[in-house]
């Protein structure tokens, strides 16, 4: 089973190299890694172009969301079965792709995500912002879908490629382009009888307090995520 593991990039040229570096370490075999520079300026996307990995240019940043869709439509018509997602900003951890793509090549799932709350997970230097928050999201997730999770808002990801064929809503809508697509995507799969979502423990690390950890902006970001999983329960279409 070939997998793809995007890696979107939005001018992260402090945290590019380690990654770089991770993944260079892992030597995985049937997984390839995906840099998509998403209109980076900073010295960013010529790190990705000349990395030796496949990688997508986007001249500009259209949203994460839409970036995650150009490398699902880069990876829809070549060879590969299992897709997943990692983030450019060194949070997570190259080491632990296996894990997430266990349960998918064994067969024991369709979707996967990983959970930092997990027993074997970890989240060190954890903001408190994220650690009172994410149970909220988590409840919302339970309203809006009838599951139970533990980190609705974990960003690694992976499941099988087909599940995009087999959809019978429009994941291309650009209403996704923003960070609610990853978020509308696991809701559908959450609520889809024919679907099996799992998580598996894995590592979210965040820099020392006081340094920047993330581009999410209030407000207008926070609503970008939290309106895809009442909209997956409003939006006809599921998997076939």
């Amino acid at each position: 089973m070939k997998a793809l593991i995007y890696i979107p990039v939005f001018n992260q040229i402090a945290e590019l190299p380690r990654v770089l570096v991770e993944i260079a370490a892992e030597k995985l075999d049937d997984v390839d890694f995906l840099l998509v520079n998403n209109g980076s300026s900073d010295g960013s996307e010529e790190l990705i172009r000349n990395a030796g990995h496949p990688y997508i240019d986007l001249p500009r940043n259209r949203g994460v969301g839409h970036s995650y869709i150009e490398a699902l439509d880069w990876a829809l018509p070549k060879d590969y079965v299992l897709f997943g997602a990692m983030a450019g900003n060194g949070k997570m951890l190259a080491s632990e792709v296996p894990r997430l793509l266990a349960p998918l090549r064994e067969g024991r799932a369709d979707y996967v995500t990983g959970s930092r709350f997990l027993s074997g997970g970890d989240s060190p230097n954890l903001p408190s912002f994220r650690k009172n928050t994410i149970p909220i999201v988590n409840r919302i997730v339970w309203l809006t879908t009838g599951q139970r999770v533990t980190d609705a808002t974990n960003g690694f990801r992976a499941f099988r490629l087909d599940l995009m064929r087999r959809a019978t809503f429009d994941w291309h809508a650009e209403w996704l382009y923003t960070y609610g697509f990853e978020y509308f995507l696991y809701a559908k799969a959450l609520r889809a009888k024919n679907v099996r979502c799992i998580e598996v423990p894995t590592t979210m690390r965040y820099p020392p307090k006081g340094q920047r950890y993330s581009k999410i902006r209030p407000g207008r970001d926070w609503v970008a995520m939290l309106q895809p999983w009442v909209r997956a329960r409003v939006t006809p279409g599921g998997f076939r």
